[in-house]
């Protein structure tokens, strides 16, 4: 014990937060750096509780396949296609890193985490037929897309998505794109089995129900963290060589603690969610696919509509929304202060800044929250015209902190994205934001263990495992024609997603 009576340890990292990107880091690492002592501390009572749970994650395998956020149009009327491409190969090395894990048996199961369906985008309108008309020949020149298939034949939509036609009017325009490697991920179960087998491993240890109180850096630069059981009441205090922040809507906070230079300035905005779930098992058993449309003028990234089949805890979901809002709370089990007690002397003048820019925003997601059934029915059926109440019930999804970050220019800028924040000697990182967030999450650990660990990763024994887990280390997929066929295929092969056909 030391002077205060906390049972003092050291270890060599310590993950805070129990969810996708705490879960693949840790992995990484053990697998990069076998003897690495590991603790992971999480305050709820199980992993994936949050924003990785099935229920209260928006995402579900983002590959910018369907997702229309992700391609813009810009002011010539030409369609933007970087990030679309750029997150399509993200999830290219997901897929390579999963399919790693399989090979070696630390998973077992890829059918209970991931499966083939089809994404499509869907629209209605002269005007926005023409948009998405123009961003399926822009995307389909690109290998990662070439297999989209793009169609206003009603008769043919309606194969594909028989709910979303029935009952629409025969002279409204509406067309879409389709792509047959689409995949739904459970990423709470495949986070559960992470943890499960992580768990098992020499020198890690992971511990529920425990809260990290504070947290600061030494004269040695090791990080002493302090930590509390929430059942016992006990206090610990640990050093770590390196600290990883992965709590979600509640990294800001801990960031904040940290007192790094990186961290200032940074401020959070939240946004929460819920959900219209299908309860006729008829309804169901119709749609067979991932449908997104195209966001309301105003709205977050995170609110695009979408029809949306999936697969938890073995059973066929059919979920449409989210229903975008607004809450304080930067966890779905946080407190209604989270939001007061991030407001700093260094992030003030950027989260006023940013509040000011964004009202319209503001203003959009309190309409959201205040809402009536008849309201959430009505937007339904802009999807699926047939629809009836009684089929469905509302569900609550998880929160989102979207970053509000400093701007030499606009002073603070609100961002729809993921931020890694790092100190300069690589000591402490912490993962901000929301979308496409898990469906990344391999490649933004990647990128964190580039910039933390520098000196090793020169190393030949790290550049030949990053090569094992991930093939197209070191390379663009997206500049690789031949190379992401080549992979593309021998993953899905391993994952049990549908081929692509021979490239």
């Amino acid at each position: 014990m030391d002077q205060s009576g906390n049972i003092s340890e050291n270890t060599d990292v310590i993950l805070i937060g129990a969810g996708i990107m705490s879960a693949t880091l840790g992995v990484m690492l053990k697998e990069l750096e076998p003897n690495l002592t590991i603790k992971i501390f999480e305050r709820l009572d199980g992993a994936a509780a949050e924003s990785s749970d099935a229920w209260n994650n928006a995402g579900t395998g983002h590959s910018a396949f369907c997702e229309l956020n992700y391609t813009p149009e810009l002011p010539d009327g030409s369609i933007e296609t970087v990030k679309a491409v750029k997150i399509a190969e993200s999830f290219e090395e997901s897929k390579q890193f999963w399919s790693f894990l399989l090979q070696q048996q630390f998973l077992s199961d890829a059918p209970n985490f991931i499966k083939s369906i089809p994404h499509m985008s869907f629209v209605w309108g002269e005007k926005n037929v023409e948009y998405l008309r123009k961003r399926y020949e822009a995307l389909k020149k690109h290998h990662l897309f070439k297999e989209m298939v793009y169609s206003e034949d009603k008769k043919q939509l309606a194969e594909w998505m028989p709910l979303v036609m029935d009952g629409r009017d025969p002279n409204e325009k509406v067309a879409a794109t389709r792509m047959e490697l689409g995949t739904d991920v459970n990423f709470g179960a495949l986070t559960k089995a992470m943890f499960a087998k992580l768990n098992t491993t020499d020198g890690v240890d992971l511990e529920y129900g425990h809260e990290i109180r504070d947290l600061e850096q030494n004269k040695d630069a090791l990080w002493t963290v302090k930590v509390k059981n929430l059942g016992t009441g006990e206090n610990r205090k640990l050093t770590a060589k390196f600290v990883f922040i992965g709590a979600g809507g509640g990294s800001l906070p801990l960031l904040e603690k940290s007192n790094i230079k990186e961290g200032k300035g940074f401020g959070g905005f939240p946004v929460s969610g819920q959900w219209l779930r299908c309860i006729n098992p008829a309804v169901i058993k119709r749609h067979q696919a991932k449908v997104y449309g195209k966001a309301a003028v105003g709205s977050p990234p995170m609110s695009v509509p979408h029809l949306d089949t999936r697969m938890i805890e073995g059973k066929r979901e059919l979920l449409f929304g989210p229903y975008a809002g607004f809450s304080t709370k930067f966890l779905k089990n946080g407190s209604y202060m989270d939001l007061p007690l991030s407001i700093k002397p260094d992030n003030i003048f950027p989260m006023m800044s940013a509040g000011i820019k964004n009202i319209p925003l503001t203003k959009y997601l309190i309409d959201q929250v205040r809402q009536s059934p008849e309201d959430r029915l009505n937007a339904l059926k802009e999807y699926l015209p047939t629809a009836r109440m009684e089929d469905w019930e509302l569900e609550t999804a998880g929160q989102r902190v979207q970053v509000i970050k400093k701007d030499p220019v606009k002073g603070g800028v609100l961002e729809f994205g993921t931020e890694v924040v790092s100190a300069a000697d690589g000591s402490i990182a912490a993962l901000l934001g929301a979308s496409p967030g898990a469906s990344t999450a391999v490649s933004i650990m990647v990128d964190l263990i580039g910039r933390c660990f520098k000196t090793q990763m020169q190393s030949a024994a790290w550049q030949s495992k990053m090569k094992e887990m991930m093939p197209s280390y070191g390379k663009k997929l997206g500049k690789e024609p031949e190379l992401a066929g080549k992979i593309r295929e021998e993953t899905s092969k391993v994952l049990g997603l549908v081929v692509p056909e021979t490239v």
